[in-house]
């Protein structure tokens, strides 16, 4: 199992997301309590809890790699990545990389997006991949991401992020597959 903190003071990684997240009311959107997790990444102590729980959870549910949505799950999946000594699949929204890309397209509230890896260079063939990311809300970027990783010969088994919305329904897209989510 990955290494635990040793001398932190918190006594968990939700008891250090309590005392670290940020909470900024009506951003993005009015009505919408957004969780700034940038005081959990600048806390030494806190972001080492998260990413040991992260990376238990990744070790648990037998990754072989870890495909990190950009861009939180870049920093928590990159870290989790270098602790479980994996590589890290950096997961980018369209337009980020140079071609040839593999893309997948998804549907937003008002839109679309696209996720795109590259088509050459890496091998995910037969890899055993967890997805890592800091929030599930509509769970539309893990569902794309996971399509993304198939199409590429990889298996997505299982999704590990810090928080959940959980009134926005994400958790019920992802059922087939293990959820993780570390502030439960």
């Amino acid at each position: 199992m990955a290494q635990q903190t040793q001398t932190s003071r918190y006594g968990s990684a939700r008891e250090a997301l309590a005392a670290r997240i940020r909470y900024v009311q009506d951003w993005p959107a009015e009505g919408v309590l957004f969780e700034d997790l940038t005081p959990v990444l600048a806390d030494a102590d806190a972001f080492q809890l998260v990413v040991d729980e992260l990376a238990d959870a990744c070790e648990r549910l037998g990754a072989q790699m870890i495909g990190g949505l950009d861009a939180r799950g870049f920093l928590l999946g990159s870290a989790v990545a270098y602790k479980l000594g994996l590589g890290i699949l950096a997961i980018r929204k369209k337009g980020k990389l140079p071609p040839p890309v593999v893309s997948e397209e998804y549907a937003l509230e008002y839109g679309s997006a696209a996720l795109e890896v590259p088509a050459d260079g890496q091998e995910l063939e037969g890899l055993r991949i967890v997805l890592v990311d800091d929030v599930l809300a509509t769970g539309g970027t893990l569902v794309a991401a996971r399509s993304l990783i198939e199409q590429c010969g990889g298996e997505v088994v299982g999704n590990v992020v810090v928080l959940e919305v959980a009134e926005l329904g994400g958790r019920e897209r992802l059922a087939d597959l293990p959820l993780v989510v570390i502030n439960e």
